[in-house]
């Protein structure tokens, strides 16, 4: 998908300096350095070659495929990268490149504005690659979980998803953090021995808490010291954290927490992984 008009493209390459298959004073190494820290891709990745796989190719091959709002915060990360090599190497910019580089702002934008979306960080990309991940439908006979469990936890996947499909965010973070919840205090249950001696596990006058009283948050943290469930569960779970907080509408209104649908997604997300993970384990 082309976002960028055919004059937009020239000033910018003009600017880059992408005449010559190059970008800037990029080396291979600088190059794919920029890409994984500003966006956490490998932009020599094959979906990114096109022509002769120059940097300066699979630069337009980054402006045709990827959003508006990321080639729009690219544009702006390489201006700035621009202007700090001309200070460094007591470059003098002409008249006509400060205008050219101000139509190159205006470009950026123009996307970033049309996206609708502010500014681009890093965990909006992480999450949304979070997101991309796919799991095997969820089953709650998979896990092995106390027999007595099994129907309500099906129960809940059902009102969850439910919940998502009708756009009740709120309701479909209280039974994610409830439904994981269980799981975890199941799984510590037949591991009580780990959890109780992980370095995660919450104390209090140097004895560790019965596992009713862990919140989600040491359970969270424990499963993954013991390896139960990866990192991608305990790095997206901040929705689901105080959950049981939100239930009070006035620690709501003091936490100022007001979930969309993405939050809940995440939320979903993370409930599948850990499925997924336990299951697996």
């Amino acid at each position: 998908m082309t976002i960028l008009e055919p004059i937009e493209k020239m000033k910018l390459e003009k600017l880059f300096g992408m005449n010559s298959g190059w970008v800037l004073d990029f080396s291979n190494r600088t190059f794919s350095e920029f890409f994984a820290h500003t966006f956490n891709i490998n932009i020599y990745d094959a979906k990114y070659e096109y022509g002769t796989g120059s940097k300066a190719n699979r630069l337009r091959a980054f402006w045709d495929i990827e959003s508006k709002a990321m080639v729009g915060e690219s544009i702006i990360k390489i201006l700035e990268l621009w202007e700090t090599e001309n200070l460094l190497n007591n470059r003098m910019t002409s008249e006509n490149d400060k205008i050219l580089s101000q139509h190159c702002k205006n470009i950026a934008d123009k996307l970033i504005k049309s996206s609708g979306i502010t500014a681009i960080t890093m965990s909006d990309i992480e999450e949304n690659k979070f997101l991309e991940k796919e799991y095997k439908k969820v089953d709650a006979k998979t896990l092995n979980v106390d027999p007595t469990m099994t129907d309500a936890i099906e129960q809940r996947i059902n009102e969850i998803q439910i919940c998502l499909n009708n756009n009740a965010s709120l309701a479909a973070i209280f039974l994610i953090g409830s439904t994981l919840e269980g799981l975890l205090i199941d799984l510590a249950n037949k591991n009580i021995k780990d959890f109780n001696q992980a370095t995660s596990s919450p104390k209090k006058d140097g004895k560790v808490l019965k596992f009713n009283n862990w919140t989600l948050s040491s359970l969270i943290d424990t499963a993954n010291e013991l390896n139960f469930i990866n990192e991608d569960v305990k790095k997206h779970s901040h929705s689901l954290r105080d959950f049981r907080n939100y239930i009070h509408p006035l620690e709501q209104v003091k936490s100022k927490f007001n979930p969309n649908k993405h939050t809940a997604l995440i939320s979903w997300q993370v409930l599948q992984a850990a499925i997924n993970n336990i299951a697996n384990k």
